[in-house]
């Protein structure tokens, strides 16, 4: 293996340390805006799910409980219109980031495949395909497809994925129906896999964000499409490390054998968790309205500060710019007790971007205004 093709970058968070620093020493301390992990209580509902499962002597499977898996296709029909899922095409997996950054290994993907990621993008898509040793490009747009499947045949390659995030991290751009559809017909037709990330698909806000394996998408059809998903930011539960997988049972079953042999599996008592997690939907709802109620106050202390916000019509950020550099706008709010991300950690087209997470406290977020006037 060519292990100069997979070296992986710099773990960006810790250039954002100092920055830390700076908004710790506030005098009324920090406002952590910088990392989309939640803050409010695990619901009741989920934790005595747990408590009533911690007998589990004996080893759970990696395919998950049929109990979790029916679980979750009936909110995933429930909840976003999707029928045609059974049994063998759905898999629970430790939170969804691992999926995301050993997909392309699980695949079976390699140096002659090529991964196309957006130009704005969550950094683990380019770390799994780095993972895998694979190629990745950039492309946000048919015509940006065909021109990656052009080049990547033209090098002796070939583009073997596409990677979708919608609503999307960071910038919360929501993809429409139409435009899944057609990206859908275009890599079906060449038998390129799409995978999309739909960890904030819950959260829509201006727009109504809408899955890949919707029917006004992909129809009942679902052969080359897998959708990711996440227990962690709809039912705060990202301590608990909960996702699934789920779309075609011919993609599925390869990696579940592989995920079996590296034993990959979710803790039963976990699982019986999650089982509340997906049936309960009071809960969810109510979370929604606490975020609801946190942006309303974060998106007017930051237009009234002079920042524009760019989509961030759902999700849990707002991508905002003073059309200065990210990292001056980092320091800029260091320096009034606000940490938030420089949108540099996102691709290159983030460089005069910052984004900020809803993920705070009502007390927090209560005092923003104020901060960003001072």
């Amino acid at each position: 293996m060519d292990f100069a093709s997979r070296s992986l970058p710099d773990f960006p968070w810790d250039q954002l340390a100092p920055f830390g620093d700076i908004a710790r020493a506030h005098a009324d301390g920090i406002i952590d805006m910088s990392v989309g992990t939640p803050v409010d209580p695990t619901p009741e509902v989920i934790r005595a799910a747990l408590a009533s499962a911690t007998d589990a002597p004996g080893y759970p499977t990696t395919i998950g409980s049929v109990e979790f898996r029916q679980a979750a296709i009936n909110w995933l029909q429930r909840r976003l219109g999707i029928s045609g899922i059974g049994l063998d095409g759905i898999i629970p997996t430790v939170g969804s980031k691992e999926l995301v950054a050993w997909l392309p290994t699980l695949l079976g993907l390699t140096a002659r495949d090529v991964i196309a990621i957006p130009a704005t993008a969550y950094p683990t898509y380019d770390v799994g395909a780095r993972i895998a040793g694979c190629k990745t490009v950039t492309a946000d747009s048919i015509a940006e497809l065909d021109e990656a499947h052009a080049k990547a045949e033209a090098s002796g390659r070939r583009l073997a994925m596409v990677w979708l995030n919608s609503p999307s991290n960071p910038t919360g751009r929501v993809t429409s129906a139409g435009e899944l559809a057609a990206i859908v017909q275009w890599a079906q037709s060449r038998d390129v896999i799409v995978v999309s990330d739909e960890c904030y698909i819950e959260l829509g806000w201006e727009k109504s964000p809408v899955s890949l394996l919707h029917p006004d998408v992909s129809g009942a059809r679902h052969h080359g499409l897998l959708l990711v998903n996440s227990l962690s930011k709809r039912s705060n539960l990202a301590g608990y490390r909960v996702g699934i997988l789920a779309g075609d049972p011919q993609l599925i079953k390869p990696i579940l054998e592989v995920r079996k042999h590296a034993g990959m599996i979710l803790p039963a008592p976990i699982q019986q968790a999650s089982v509340a997690a997906f049936n309960d939907d009071a809960h969810v709802d109510q979370q929604r309205a606490r975020y609801a109620a946190r942006r309303d106050i974060a998106r007017a202390a930051l237009l009234e500060a002079g920042f524009r916000i760019e989509h961030s019509d759902a999700g849990l950020y707002l991508w905002v710019t003073r059309e200065e550099d990210c990292w001056t706008s980092v320091r800029w709010f260091a320096e009034r007790g606000v940490l938030v991300a420089p949108g540099a950690f996102y691709g290159a087209a983030g460089q005069q971007f910052v984004r900020v997470a809803l993920t705070v406290s009502d007390e927090r977020v209560q005092q923003l205004p104020a901060r960003l006037s001072s």
